[in-house]
């Protein structure tokens, strides 16, 4: 069994997931205008979701190497393909939001059994980061087929028609399950952290106490905070500002998923010429640029009527390209923690990396909900400035303790440790 078909299987998961798991934004603006609730209650499915993916990555980092990885993606498959099928059943937003706890837990199993399985199939840092950043890239794509696919469901005279998506997810995530069932894992040899399942949840514990974890839990919790409220909101941002059409908001915010899969991969080719800290740096100051030049052009915008794509106001075509600058700090922020601890660390660690990424997504939602509502949604996106400037400054941080421990991995061929 070559590396690559193993490498198969992970995308593939991670195609998965992605459809459904940033499908938020999609749910959030059905569930306002099917359910009928409002914007801070439909903020609360990021926190179904999210909080689904905290609680669980902080429980499985310690135990997963224990069940094994393959066998807790294959539950995790099941469990959400559950979830599907209630979805498409219950059509409620009881069922969307247990929707999205069933695929949060199981993203949470998925995403530390994918971080934590990268180690052993690349030889090198270089390696590492740039598939960390391509299997990102990927995901990126999933979600982007989402927000092409859902509204190909939607129909005028069947407001339920939409519901018939999940069936099709529901199928796909039955092919992932038989991919993965006929991998062959047996040959990634792993250890596992302490004797005991309570030594190995200390021992994650203990990743805490090292500086490098502590910055980077501020740096993903205020990445994460930022992309995944402009992510979970855009569509209700290019129907209620831009005044688009529920159908044509939900195609426009695809551009936001493929800009940042773009950036993803470029990352993963410039990362290799370009120091770490100059990249993202620089990506941070496009990415405030764009919301301080662009954002400011909702004000006063006239109102007319949209028949095609070219009546669509062009702030809806260049917003979403905040996602290019956004794009390759997080998977490079990651690679940069997983690099430096040791591979035996690598499932707890990527829990606790789960673990803050899925806090700051919850918070950053529900700010944003919050925003919508009471100030409306023409200056909800500034606050994007603030978590940007602190994770410039965690970036700065992480730059000096790197360069002080100098710890470098040492990568094998073998999969071993």
């Amino acid at each position: 069994m070559k590396n690559w078909q193993i490498k198969l299987s992970l995308y593939l998961n991670y195609f998965v997931f992605a459809m459904l798991l940033n499908s938020v934004g999609i749910l959030i603006q059905k569930s306002i205008n099917t359910y009928h609730v409002d914007e801070l209650s439909a903020s609360s499915l990021e926190a179904f979701k999210d909080l689904s993916i905290a609680f669980v990555s902080f429980l499985v980092g310690s135990f997963l190497p224990r069940l094994g990885y393959k066998r807790g993606m294959l539950i995790s498959l099941a469990l959400v393909f559950i979830g599907c099928l209630q979805m498409y059943f219950g059509n409620s937003f009881t069922s969307v939001r247990i929707l999205f706890a069933c695929v949060g837990i199981s993203f949470a199993v998925v995403k530390v059994s994918v971080y934590s399985l990268v180690g052993l199939l690349v030889n090198n840092d270089k390696e590492h980061k740039g598939f960390i950043s391509s299997i990102e890239s990927f995901f990126m794509i999933g979600i982007a087929v989402a927000f092409v696919g859902f509204p190909l469901f939607y129909s005028e005279t069947d407001p339920n028609a939409w519901l018939r998506v999940y069936l099709v997810v529901a199928t796909l995530i039955g092919l992932s399950f038989l991919f993965l069932l006929f991998s062959d894992f047996k040959r990634l040899n792993y250890e596992i952290p302490g004797t005991n399942l309570g030594d190995d949840f200390k021992q994650m514990i203990g990743l805490l106490k090292r500086p490098l974890v502590s910055v980077f839990a501020i740096a993903a919790f205020m990445y994460v905070m930022t992309e995944q409220g402009i992510m979970s909101w855009l569509p209700t941002f290019n129907e209620k500002v831009l005044h688009l059409p529920e159908k044509l908001s939900v195609f426009m915010a695809v551009i936001l998923m493929l800009s940042i899969a773009g950036g993803r991969y470029l990352s993963s080719i410039l990362i290799k010429k370009v120091y770490w800290l100059i990249l993202l740096l620089a990506c941070l100051i496009g990415a405030a640029l764009m919301v301080i030049t662009v954002l400011p052009q909702t004000s006063n915008l006239e109102i007319k009527e949209i028949n095609s794509l070219t009546d669509v106001p062009v702030i809806a075509y260049v917003f979403p390209l905040i996602g290019f600058f956004l794009a390759p700090i997080y998977p490079l922020v990651n690679s940069i923690v997983l690099s430096a601890t040791e591979k035996v660390f690598h499932s707890p660690m990527a829990s606790l990396l789960v673990f803050f990424s899925a806090i700051g997504g919850t918070l950053g939602s529900r700010l944003v909900g919050y925003l919508f509502k009471n100030i409306g949604g023409e200056k909800a996106f500034y606050f994007a400035l603030i978590p940007m400037a602190i994770l410039a400054i965690c970036l700065f941080i992480l730059n000096n303790i790197q360069k002080k421990t100098n710890k470098t991995i040492e990568f094998d061929t073998t999969g071993g440790h």
